[in-house]
């Protein structure tokens, strides 16, 4: 059963996704010994809405599955995947075609790794992108706006990838999306290797560009910063989203979160309770055909091992769980 995204906000009403994902499925076909076939589950009946004007904070630890969510989108997920599910863009089918034709022009990546930098192209060519040659003065007058807003000096501009230190070459990254005319922003761990006023920075330009109308998807396994800027968070969890959640419901001492991983989350900040969450989430090959939350779930019961529970919509948000209503 597939579930429409709840309207969080008055703004919203009446306003149409600028993009929507619904029950989305990825899996990869791998050869074991033998050279038998298996297939691996990564995501399962996964759905979101990114509205324009809007930051949606995809949360979940590292090995969830939440950065194949962006490569899915973008359409750059290797041959050997299988890909399920619907996916619009402006109300249109996103078909693999107008996938590689908006790529990099309405739909922006901020990848997790420096890696995706050419590494035989100076830094500022990379970041300006291709233009007309009359559109090269202006472009490169902008690409130097942005990099005096990240404390990158001109010189660095002229250098290749491999003379960058981490930091700068994340802060490089995250000029790419600056410098386009995107309107769909996909920002994959944008933060690693920036200091905390950097982060701030890089946080405020992602808020500033959903103040001029762009949708902006941040992928992160830090809650702390998608609770400064984003409006929606949605948790992440082995493969699927347990809740969205409006970001006024981390309020309160979070009582008003509806899945018991988003309040153990909350629960395990350093400022909260500081309280560890016990066991680890799943691998693929260790989900039960239940909950996939069952076997840390505090409110479990014996019916969650068996049927998967769906997505409902609860007090202006959605939650996968059978015992929460």
């Amino acid at each position: 059963m597939s579930v429409e995204m709840a309207m969080n906000n008055d703004d919203r009403e009446g306003s149409e996704a600028l993009l929507k994902v619904k029950d989305l499925s990825l899996s990869f076909f791998q050869y074991t010994s033998g050279l038998r076939q298996t297939e691996l589950k990564i995501i399962s009946n996964m759905s979101l809405e990114a509205y324009s004007g809007e930051v949606l904070a995809v949360v979940g630890s590292s090995g969830s599955g939440k950065s194949l969510l962006a490569h899915a989108i973008l359409g750059i997920l290797p041959s050997n995947s299988r890909l399920s599910g619907s996916m619009e863009y402006k109300g249109q089918s996103l078909t693999p075609e107008k996938k590689e034709e908006l790529r990099g022009k309405e739909i922006a990546l901020i990848p997790q790794s420096t890696t995706y930098l050419d590494p035989l192209m100076k830094v500022s060519e990379q970041v300006m992108g291709s233009s007309e040659k009359k559109d090269k003065e202006v472009m490169r007058k902008r690409q130097t706006e942005i990099f005096q807003r990240y404390n990158l000096k001109a010189a660095v501009g002229r250098m290749l990838p491999h003379e960058l230190s981490g930091g700068m070459a994340r802060r490089v990254l995250v000029s790419t999306a600056l410098m386009s005319s995107a309107k769909l922003i996909i920002a994959d761990e944008p933060t690693p290797g920036l200091d905390e006023r950097s982060l701030d920075e890089t946080l405020k330009y992602f808020k500033d560009m959903a103040k001029k109308g762009c949708a902006v998807i941040l992928i992160t396994h830090d809650i702390e910063a998608a609770l400064k800027i984003s409006d929606r968070i949605a948790i992440f969890y082995a493969g699927t989203i347990l809740e969205e959640a409006r970001i006024e419901d981390f309020r309160n001492d979070g009582e008003d979160l509806r899945h018991p991983y988003t309040r153990a989350l909350w629960n395990a900040l350093p400022q909260n309770r500081f309280q560890a969450i016990k066991g680890h989430q799943p691998m693929q090959d260790e989900l039960n055909g239940g909950c996939v939350y069952f076997e840390r779930c505090s409110i479990r019961t014996e019916h969650c091992s068996k049927d998967i529970p769906q997505l409902k919509r609860i007090s202006g948000g959605l939650v996968r769980c059978n015992n929460v209503s």
